[in-house]
């Protein structure tokens, strides 16, 4: 479907030309009471300036204004309530140079804004009213036309597609060649396909694992699902503020297949990420283990399904081991295998998307050391060594287990751990190997192996 492969690679927003060869930055100012995460946190104009200059300082290349919570269920605010919330923000922004962006569903908060100053309408409703799409004729901003099934109040009573890419792409499309149709330029066009905007979760997923077929509009796209319930059950995270790194690694996802600007909450994580993007890929050692249902099949699809995880391949796989439960013996044995993988993934994305296949696999963390279907963990990260709670690396236990060690060192003998440690089998006293259920050719063929 690309008409124009160049009309991608660069965004029009006003006085600015937006190079588009690497991903743009969009960073989420919500200047509300009753934002899904961080209502009013930011509802004053000297806090909302504060956190704007945090976002920039952390990465942003612009600033997303937004004044009406637009949530799942959500009540529309008045225009006057909205201008008051958002206009002082985008004009202070705007006056220091900031490329702003406004998030509104309404053309006299828009046509305000883009006087204003903001460089950009981010119109959640697709400029679907004739009003918002005079505005955009009227104005030079760069224009973001979403897809959104009905209204934020009752978006999400019973979304239905056939097939929710085609036909998210058919209404982008429609709507780009008619903003284009009334007079508007094709580089001020950015589409967003509004991720949990009348959509299931299986919605969201197919448009996640499929993104490349919108990028092929030949219009920059944007993703925005940061910290969205979508993201809070593929990850296991039911409270918003715990879904950074979930929301970084779907925005990468995305970003592999073409996405060209990310709006996100987390701007400092989301800017890391896309930093480690540009070093090149990084070695990196997985362990995988299990004792329930058919342990060898579970381990040879959890390797696959790391293979295709984004900027990620497998490289080379151990043997899978039988061995003695650990710490908590009153269980069956394990099967346990480790993987070497070359990724270009923050090592807390990957975390997320290895805590995303256990999930997937029916893990249920009811106490440490219990039984699982799936088991999942991060070694050794090349050249990072963190005390972070969340990821301790190299893994602080990685010695004194023998599952772990042995499959290693059959993988890299002598292998020196990123904070400088040689790996041997000396400090070994837990989870002991006892025998080799399947040679490494014979559970997994994929990646490098």
């Amino acid at each position: 479907m690309v008409q124009d492969g160049m009309s991608a690679r660069q965004w029009h927003c006003g006085p600015y030309l937006l190079a588009c060869d690497r991903p743009l930055l969009m960073g989420i100012l919500n200047v509300t009471p009753d934002s899904f995460s961080d209502g009013g946190l930011h509802d004053s104009l000297d806090a909302a300036l504060h956190h704007a200059g945090e976002m920039l300082e952390a990465g942003a290349d612009l600033i997303d204004v937004g004044g009406e919570s637009t949530r799942p269920g959500s009540e529309e605010v008045s225009v006057q309530e909205e201008l008051t919330r958002v206009l002082p923000v985008v004009r202070v922004l705007a006056a220091r140079g900031v490329i702003v962006s406004v998030d509104t569903r309404h053309a006299i908060v828009a046509e305000a804004c883009a006087d204003a100053g903001a460089a950009v309408i981010n119109d959640i409703s697709g400029f679907r009213d004739p009003r918002m799409r005079e505005v955009a004729v009227r104005c030079e901003a760069g224009l973001v036309a979403m897809h959104m099934a009905g209204t934020p109040k009752h978006m999400q009573d019973d979304p239905r597609y056939d097939d929710v890419v085609s036909e998210v792409a058919g209404y982008l499309l429609q709507q780009a060649h008619l903003l284009e149709a009334e007079g508007v330029a094709r580089d001020r066009i950015c589409v967003d396909p509004g991720f949990g905007f009348g959509k299931t979760t299986a919605h969201n997923r197919e448009l996640l694992g499929r993104f490349d077929e919108l990028c092929d509009l030949g219009y920059p796209v944007m993703v925005a699902l940061s910290r969205k319930r979508f993201v809070g059950e593929l990850y296991g995270r039911s409270v918003p503020l715990e879904r950074t790194w979930g929301s970084v690694a779907c925005a990468l996802a995305a970003v592999e297949q073409g996405a060209r600007i990310i709006r996100a909450h987390d701007v400092a994580e989301t800017h890391e990420a896309l930093l480690r993007l540009e070093e090149g890929p990084a070695f990196a050692f997985i362990a995988l283990g299990a004792n329930q249902g058919s342990r060898v099949e579970a381990l040879s699809t959890a390797c696959a399904a790391i293979d295709a995880l984004p900027y990620t391949s497998v490289d080379a796989v151990s043997s899978i081991y039988e061995s003695e439960p650990a710490y908590h013996v009153d269980q069956p044995s394990f099967a346990n295998a480790v993987l070497r993988i070359r990724t270009r993934l923050h090592e807390r994305a990957l975390l997320a998307e290895l805590q995303r296949l256990e999930l997937e696999a029916g893990r249920v963390r009811t106490f440490a050391n219990a039984p699982r279907p799936l088991d999942l963990d991060i070694l050794d990260y090349e050249g990072v060594v963190s005390d972070d709670a969340e990821l301790i690396l190299p893994h602080p236990r990685l010695l004194e287990r023998d599952f772990a060690v042995r499959p290693l060192l059959e993988l890299a003998p002598g292998h020196v751990l990123a904070d400088g440690t040689v790996v041997t089998d000396e400090a070994v006293r837990h989870g002991m190997t006892t025998g080799i259920l399947s040679e490494p050719g014979a559970w997994f063929q994929g990646g490098g192996c």
